[in-house]
């Protein structure tokens, strides 16, 4: 908050953006448009108002922490472009999971995928194990 009047709009955060960007191209790195992140922050806290963030938006968002490694963070920013959007809506539908939790889930269905994929191969093989010679 800039001028602390208690609320970020777009043009405090596109000012913080500008360094993100300056540091992307300091290591080779294709840039982001500033309005393609702004509407994955918006998308991201979901505050009550679009066209600017206050305390209360951040407190009520369990990712409110990856909206300022966005900003701030280089590394982390880098490492969030490049997630899975599969998880990213995972932890939004679930935030009371943690990550653990996440992927023992999935794991076990990975797990009980394969285990059915191989009961299934199983069965068929029983037609092949029965004898060609005809009934008659």
């Amino acid at each position: 908050d800039v001028d602390g009047n208690g609320i970020l709009t777009h043009n405090e955060l596109q000012f913080f953006f500008e360094e993100q960007l300056h540091r992307m191209e300091c290591m080779a790195q294709e840039p982001v448009l500033f309005e393609d992140i702004l509407c994955q922050l918006i998308d991201m806290i979901g505050p009550e108002n679009e066209t600017f963030f206050t305390l209360k938006d951040f407190r009520r968002c369990k990712l409110s922490g990856h909206f300022f490694n966005i900003l701030f963070n280089l590394n982390k920013f880098m490492a969030f472009e490049a997630r899975d959007p599969f998880l990213i809506r995972q932890m939004r539908e679930e935030p009371s999971l943690t990550d653990w939790d996440r992927f023992a889930r999935r794991e076990y269905i990975r797990l009980a995928m394969e285990e059915d994929g191989e009961d299934a191969s199983n069965a068929s093989g029983d037609v092949w194990d029965e004898s060609l010679e005809s009934p008659f």
